[in-house]
């Protein structure tokens, strides 16, 4: 009881600070670029390479073991974003923006996904059996919470500056102050907070020649696992539609009716998709969760691929008829993301079925590089799609790409007992 007692003072700050800089690279830089009259080819394109970090982690994290104590290297990064992000404010007013923050963004991304490593790491030295099960929960809670403060509220003062200020420069520079202070404050908080595990060490030698020596046999052995093929297919192609979706929908949102978009502000961007459509993928994902412990995920897959896939529908509605009622826009956002939340738990759910046997960690670290890697590539050409077809024939398109999600999940072996809660 004495260490959850102590564990609350730094699981949910940790997940807070891990989920902040995630979506500061991968969601509100998307905002920013289309504020700042970025092309949405070059959005897609340019955005999409900062998943790169996340793609190869799992061959870096034997040198987060090797160099320092996950402790260290938890506030140093946090440090490290938070000065990215005061150096993204000041650069965001330059002719040469888009240059600058391309860099100091990627600078975010690697540190981010080192963070999550040792991060992660973290959270198995620093508490119990008893604790670690405590706050399973609750630090994907704390996740989720940056989540809406990040593409929400932070989006949502962002438009109210442009208002105010009637400068969107300044306004977006003042935004990135204020998430690098907060950053900061959490470095300098952890600094403090953090435990001190007696096996958080860095590793001797000879433990990082053997752990290099045994990641060939880790990834040997992931390739020769039942049915590989088929489960790269789906890591790779089942969020073919939603990694092309996800990098178009806010400038769907913001671009001008003329132009085949909503022409909604920053303001209600931050409501309508950082907030509510967030709540409605936080839903979806809980109650996928409950559905799978009831019933296993072989009986919900079907039922999940279709939730993932007919809501696109509604973007395809929106860019047809174009309304201005911001209920109808909110309940579409909401609708799909919902089923996007319930959708992806099938997808997460996969993961750790197919990492089950020897080296499941190892093996659930390398799917999760194939997920980053099956929204990069799609995600990199999709603003091209978009400028040469337009919104409407783009959003007909991914709901014709939602054809391979199916087609990738009808490949899959899975026990009927797996997932299911036991009696």
């Amino acid at each position: 009881m004495n260490e959850i007692k102590k564990g609350w003072r730094w699981v949910p700050t940790l997940y807070f600070a891990e989920g902040l800089p995630y979506f500061a690279v991968t969601a509100i830089s998307v905002i920013l670029y289309k504020r700042m009259g970025v092309s949405n080819a070059d959005i897609a394109l340019y955005t999409s390479w900062f998943y790169l970090p996340w793609v190869i982690k799992p061959f870096w994290s034997p040198i987060v073991d090797m160099l320092s104590t996950r402790r260290l290297w938890i506030v140093a990064t946090q440090l490290i974003m938070g000065a990215s992000l005061a150096s993204i404010a000041f650069t965001i007013p330059l002719n040469s923006f888009l240059q600058w923050t391309l860099c100091l963004f990627w600078l975010m991304a690697f540190s981010s996904a080192t963070h999550d490593i040792a991060a992660d790491g973290f959270y198995m030295l620093g508490l119990d059996e008893e604790g670690q099960s405590f706050f399973a929960g609750i630090r994907s809670t704390f996740y989720r919470i940056a989540t809406i403060f990040g593409q929400g509220i932070l989006i949502y003062f962002a438009g109210k500056l442009e208002v105010v200020t009637n400068n969107i420069a300044l306004a977006w520079s003042v935004t990135f102050g204020i998430l690098c202070a907060l950053l900061l404050l959490l470095g300098f908080y952890h600094y403090k907070a953090l435990p001190r595990p007696a096996i958080d060490v860095p590793r001797s030698v000879s433990s990082i020649r053997e752990a290099f020596a045994s990641f060939g046999k880790i990834i040997t052995s992931y390739f020769k696992k039942p049915d590989i093929v088929p489960a790269l297919l789906f890591m790779l192609l089942f969020r073919l539609p939603e990694a092309q979706l996800v990098k178009l929908i806010n400038p769907f949102l913001m671009d001008g009716r003329a132009e085949g978009g909503l022409a909604m502000t920053t303001e209600q961007i931050g409501i309508t998709y950082g907030t509510i459509g967030v709540i409605g993928l936080i839903a979806g994902g809980i109650i996928g969760g409950i559905c799978i412990s009831r019933g296993g995920l072989k009986y919900w897959l079907w039922p999940m691929v279709a939730a993932i896939s007919v809501p696109d529908l509604v973007y395809v509605y929106l860019s047809y008829a174009q309304p201005d009622s911001l209920a109808i826009i909110n309940g579409c956002v909401f609708v799909e993301q919902l089923g996007y939340g319930f959708g992806f738990t099938a997808y997460m759910l996969y993961l750790i079925y197919f990492a089950q046997g020897e080296y499941p960690t190892a093996h659930y670290a390398i799917s999760t590089a194939f997920m980053a890697l099956g929204m990069m590539l799609p995600g990199m050409v999709s603003g091209y799609i978009q400028e040469s077809v337009g919104y409407f024939n783009f959003f007909i398109w991914v709901i014709m790409c939602c054809a391979v999600t199916f087609l990738v999940s009808a490949r899959l072996k899975i026990d009927p007992a797996f997932g299911k809660k036991q009696k």
